[in-house]
């Protein structure tokens, strides 16, 4: 349930109106409004941390840049994050045995006979887009997860980036909402209904790996707005009622029309994404087997909290 004095609250005009002007007051109008220079991702200066955390409260995302370069060393991206209160990994099935994933291709190498790199499990990354070359279309991380599993924040730490592509563009989602509601405030109701999105279950050679799970694309937890979604249309099943299709419809028109807030950048070497798991995609690229991108990836069950108010 949505307490009723929340902005997001659907019959809260009031309370919505004081939100979104705030929210929009000062909103960055460029990707490069979102980068900050940072020393020493393991202990950040008041200044860095206050110029960081000051973009993640009206973005819910930031960039940080680093010296690290191409340095393959986890700790600089995972204590940053523990700084913002980021300390809960969700250490999914195809996480590296820290729960912090390394997405770099698995699914093109000329010296395997099979076409993939060598000592992968073709049946395992390399059927799964993030660790392909192909691009991947506007998504929020962990939109298949149950509630208790709920992915808030996350970080992406650029150790190689590919030689031609491999960009992502950003948009928080609660500028999404604020498009959505100010259309249409069904739009809302319809993508806050339980029943609105359903992933089917995962089935594996042990039989099924996860049930269904179905719930709201919109929900608001601990007074906070998350969103799940994929534009993927493999593997999720949507309402099918017109009120869910509209509002499906009218946010596929939204991230295709490359709306305020939405940010394109490419993550240089040393540089990362820590957010609240805001609305992003990938475009595809390529890279050489002798210098696959990598990058590595962090899911939260926390979100993103200001420790040194």
């Amino acid at each position: 349930m949505i307490p009723p004095d929340s902005p997001f609250h659907p019959d809260n005009e009031a309370g919505y109106q004081t939100w979104r002007a705030a929210k929009l007051a000062g909103y960055p109008t460029r990707g490069e409004d979102l980068i900050v220079a940072v020393k020493d991702p393991s202990n950040l200066s008041n200044e860095e941390y206050l110029a960081l955390w000051r973009l993640i409260a009206k973005t819910n995302m930031a960039i940080y840049a680093t010296d690290l370069g191409e340095t393959e060393d986890k700790d600089g991206p995972r204590l940053l994050s523990a700084q913002f209160g980021l300390n809960h990994l969700d250490a999914n099935w195809l996480a590296d045995e820290d729960g912090i994933s390394s997405l770099t291709p698995r699914d093109e190498d000329t010296s395997a006979p099979d076409g993939r790199t060598p000592g992968i499990d073709p049946g395992k990354r390399g059927d799964y887009i993030p660790y392909t070359h192909h691009r991947i279309r506007w998504h929020t991380d962990g939109y298949y997860n149950p509630p208790e599993r709920r992915i808030w924040a996350m970080t992406l730490h650029c150790v190689r980036q590919a030689d031609a592509g491999g960009e992502n563009d950003l948009m928080d989602h609660e500028l999404a909402y604020m498009a959505l509601r100010d259309a249409n405030p069904d739009h809302i109701r319809a993508l806050m209904a339980e029943d609105a999105m359903t992933i089917p279950a995962r089935v594996d050679e042990m039989g099924v790996a996860r049930g269904d799970e179905t719930g709201p694309a919109f929900c608001v937890d601990q007074g906070l707005l998350h969103l799940r979604y994929t534009a993927r249309t493999k593997s999720i099943a949507w309402k099918q009622d017109a009120a869910t299709q509209a509002a499906l419809h009218a946010l596929e028109a939204l991230l295709a029309s490359q709306p305020f807030g939405a940010f394109t950048l490419k993550l240089q070497p040393g540089m990362g994404l820590i957010c609240n798991n805001v609305l992003h995609t990938r475009s595809g690229f390529t890279d050489r087997p002798e210098h696959r991108r990598l990058l590595y990836r962090a899911r939260y069950h926390d979100h993103l909290r200001n420790l040194r108010a």
